[in-house]
């Protein structure tokens, strides 16, 4: 028996299937494959950092966000019991202000803390509805009531000036 016939293609034909295995290449063991995954995992954990430093910084009152002072609307256009309907902080962001008494104005903002839908004002029932999943809120703290909403309607900071109510910023989610 020779031996230099070991491991050898025993003829030349055009089949592939035997250069499996060559010299140079590249293997992916199971080794291999765990490195470059904790490695891709590190590379992306590292990258959020920046991220979460944003977010804590937001989280713990860090970030000092500044509320532009906007007009509502007056005083006297607005009677006891009813709601007037607004854009705060942006254009794109609905709020509520509410009179509920004479001189006791609230504002929130106008999206269900359940799954954003609009809130609507009752009068007569003096509460804040929520109709998409049945959601009441309290008008006196934006507390929920009743349904599926488990945080606070954000409530926006108002300030009467001359007959004229401004919306001046929004309160901080308090756990």
């Amino acid at each position: 028996m020779n031996s230099n016939r070991n491991n050898q293609i025993p003829f030349e034909e055009d089949n592939y299937t035997h250069n499996i295995r060559k010299n140079n290449e590249r293997k992916l063991d199971r080794r291999a494959f765990m490195k470059t995954v904790a490695g891709a995992a590190g590379v992306f954990g590292v990258s959020t950092l920046p991220w979460g430093a944003l977010a804590a910084k937001e989280l713990a009152g860090f970030g000092g966000k500044k509320y532009e002072r906007v007009k509502i609307g007056e005083t006297a256009k607005l009677k006891v019991g009813e709601a007037l309907e607004f854009a705060y902080p942006s254009e794109h962001d609905t709020a509520l202000l509410i009179r509920l008494g004479e001189n006791e104005y609230k504002a929130y903002q106008n999206a269900c803390t359940h799954l954003r839908c609009p809130v609507f004002w009752d009068g007569p029932k003096k509460e804040l509805v929520c109709p998409c999943h049945h959601g009441f809120f309290n008008p006196q703290n934006g507390v929920p009531t009743a349904g599926p909403p488990r945080r606070p309607l954000p409530e926006i900071t108002v300030e009467i000036d001359g007959g004229v109510i401004y919306a001046t910023g929004v309160k901080r989610y308090e756990a």
